[in-house]
């Protein structure tokens, strides 16, 4: 008896005990809310107002600056981004729209996990269709047609410094609502023969404007490649190596991405690759770019830097494709560009 009421106890005092732990991450997390819903001085002006991913002119993107619209899709005129940005109801994690079609990557905190799906949205911002999803949002895009769209997560580590992660990419046709879980799925040709192995991974997808053609990061036996694969014949192919996080230009002609410069460490160099000569150039942002970047236009590439002094923020730099020029701030608080 005495045997039984010590196992009691413990087991008493072991629901007690994790009672508090997630009584503790909840209050934890609400007091991290309340901080970051609170505006700052100095930060740009937001306020509520209709967005629509079929406003031709404006650049769509994620509000990072601390208050109510935090994390919320917002909008500013393309030739004027330093307006002030109109903040939707809509909040994501990472977000990325084309041709009327947008894709909003969430990720909710709870006491034991987190929650994280993916909603594929109309031109009013409306959800279609909800996709759970197996891991904590990285990356997304959506094809120029608005016919495709992707994403990345990570299903374990945090980021792709880690010196162990993995990530699951996916596929999915918005008309058919075909989903493709995995680009692991699809048939690998490496220096032109069939490539097999237990540790591949996909991240960083961008389309071409043929609802076909799409570009990724492969990732194998410790190095990362830039591929070309065909949605309908299921495959990619090698391109070059060290190339993360690629992103197509409106012109089809080249890829802006992110180089490892160091090996083993987290410090890339944003570049841009002539898909027809193969030929690499430097862009003048000299910072580490952890990004999947965007082009605004056939000139001008815009990406993510954390922010000075504010944790959780980012700041949208842009820089001259060719190589030219300084960088220059796009948007402060904020992440996610997409040109509409």
């Amino acid at each position: 008896m005495t045997s039984m009421r010590r196992r009691l106890l413990v087991l008493v005092a072991a629901v007690l005990l994790l009672a508090g732990l997630g009584t503790g991450v909840v209050l934890h997390a609400a007091a991290r809310a309340d901080r970051a819903n609170r505006p700052q001085s100095g930060d740009p002006a937001v306020r509520a107002g209709k967005l629509t991913l079929d406003q031709k002119g404006r650049l769509t993107f994620l509000n990072t600056a601390a208050g109510p619209h935090r994390n919320a899709v917002a909008s500013v005129p393309s030739t004027g981004p330093d307006a002030g940005r109109v903040a939707s109801s809509l909040k994501c994690v990472r977000f990325y729209a084309a041709a009327g079609t947008g894709i909003c990557l969430q990720s909710n905190p709870g006491v034991l996990r987190q929650s994280n799906r993916a909603l594929l949205l109309d031109a009013g911002l409306r959800t279609r269709r909800t996709f759970p999803l197996a891991g904590t949002p990285s990356r997304a895009r959506v094809s120029p047609s608005g016919r495709f769209a992707a994403w990345t997560v990570f299903v374990s580590g945090e980021s792709y410094s880690s010196a162990f992660f993995s990530t699951r990419t996916s596929i999915l046709d918005t008309r058919t609502m075909r989903l493709t879980p995995s680009l692991e799925t699809f048939s690998v040709v490496r220096d032109g023969k069939p490539y097999r192995a237990s540790d591949i991974n996909f991240w960083g997808v961008t389309f071409a404007s043929d609802d076909d053609t799409f570009y990724a990061t492969l990732n194998t036996a410790g190095r990362t490649y830039l591929v070309r694969g065909s949605i309908s014949r299921r495959t990619v192919t090698t391109l070059v190596e060290n190339v993360e996080c690629p992103s197509l230009s409106p012109d089809g002609t080249r890829v802006a991405f992110k180089k490892r410069v160091l090996s083993r460490t987290d410090l890339w160099h944003e570049y841009v690759l002539d898909l027809h000569t193969l030929r690499e150039t430097a862009l003048a942002e000299r910072h580490s770019v952890d990004d999947q970047a965007a082009w605004l236009d056939d000139r001008t590439v815009a990406y993510a830097l954390p922010a000075d002094g504010k944790v959780g923020s980012s700041d949208l730099w842009s820089v001259p494709a060719d190589g030219s020029g300084t960088p220059r701030l796009l948007i402060a608080g904020a992440s996610s560009p997409a040109p509409l």
